[in-house]
């Protein structure tokens, strides 16, 4: 196995040009695993830890720009306020080591349907931004999925960051497991509220070949939701969303729960989300 230790953001992309088959490696939170467990023997590793290019984040015109090496912990603790959803969805990932060394670039990398990090990025809009020595483009994160663990990623490219739109509003993640940390999601479900735009995002984890969004269940509450008085939440309201939500899912049954169960919790999740949400714009901010 070839072990390739570029320096820099320049001498990456010349060598996954010169090495497509090279499998890029980060914090080595998943690509560790399926080496040890002899999943994958890739011809070569391109470890992308010395670059520091990829460790940044700063704004990019509306957007938070966040360098696809930018580790859980520091999404948390450096872009908790602006990135609520996404930082929400970072606390309950593995352990805190894992937090230390995980990054989002990784988990879309993996581009696995359970990927914590989909659901918030989903629910926000943000845009994928890939690198190769061709050039750079923006991929919005809807488009980005085309099944388990594949993605529009050219095999010469790398995911040099994310683009993420600073909340405008209430943001949550919730997800099911088969206990509170270390585990894989049953199911997970991210919300965005942007009351200015009468905006709402959503995004589903683990219930389906690829993240997914509600659509039908977005377009309701922005029809139906009263953001002027902002008055309690229509119980009635809550509950079409949820059905609408798990509507939206497509699960399958498997060792971590059933397609039945995971619709069921989704619908779940979804109407506790949004009340969290609502409460929260109700108050006048974001926690």
């Amino acid at each position: 196995m070839e072990f390739l230790a570029p320096a820099n953001w320049a001498e990456a992309l010349a060598a996954k040009a010169e090495y497509p088959e090279a499998l890029p490696i980060a914090g080595g939170t998943d690509v560790m695993v399926e080496l040890n467990f002899d999943r994958r023997r890739p011809v070569a590793l391109l470890d992308l830890g010395r670059v520091a290019e990829l460790t940044e984040w700063g704004g990019d015109g509306d957007l938070i720009r966040v360098g696809a090496g930018v580790t859980y912990r520091r999404i948390i603790t450096e872009l908790g306020a602006r990135l609520p959803g996404l930082a929400l969805a970072a606390r309950t990932v593995g352990s805190p080591q894992i937090r230390n060394r995980g990054t989002v670039g990784g988990n879309l990398g993996s581009a696995s349907p359970a990927g914590d990090a989909h659901p918030p990025l989903l629910a926000c809009g943000a845009l994928v931004e890939l690198g190769s020595v061709r050039g750079t483009r923006r991929v919005p994160v809807a488009e980005f999925f085309t099944g388990p663990k594949r993605s529009v990623r050219a095999p010469d490219e790398l995911i040099a960051a994310i683009l993420v739109p600073p909340a405008g509003g209430p943001q949550q993640f919730a997800k099911v497991g088969t206990r509170n940390a270390m585990v894989i999601a049953v199911c997970s479900f991210a919300l965005s509220l942007e009351p200015l735009a009468r905006r709402i995002g959503t995004g589903i984890g683990s219930a389906g070949p690829t993240p997914l969004t509600a659509g039908p269940a977005e377009e309701l509450l922005a029809a139906e939701l009263s953001w002027e008085d902002a008055g309690a939440l229509p119980e009635s309201l809550s509950r079409r969303f949820g059905d609408l939500v798990a509507a939206a899912a497509t699960p399958i049954d498997d060792v971590r729960g059933t397609a039945a169960y995971r619709r069921h919790a989704l619908a779940v999740l979804a109407r506790r989300t949004l009340h969290w949400a609502w409460r929260e714009h109700r108050e006048g901010g974001r926690r």
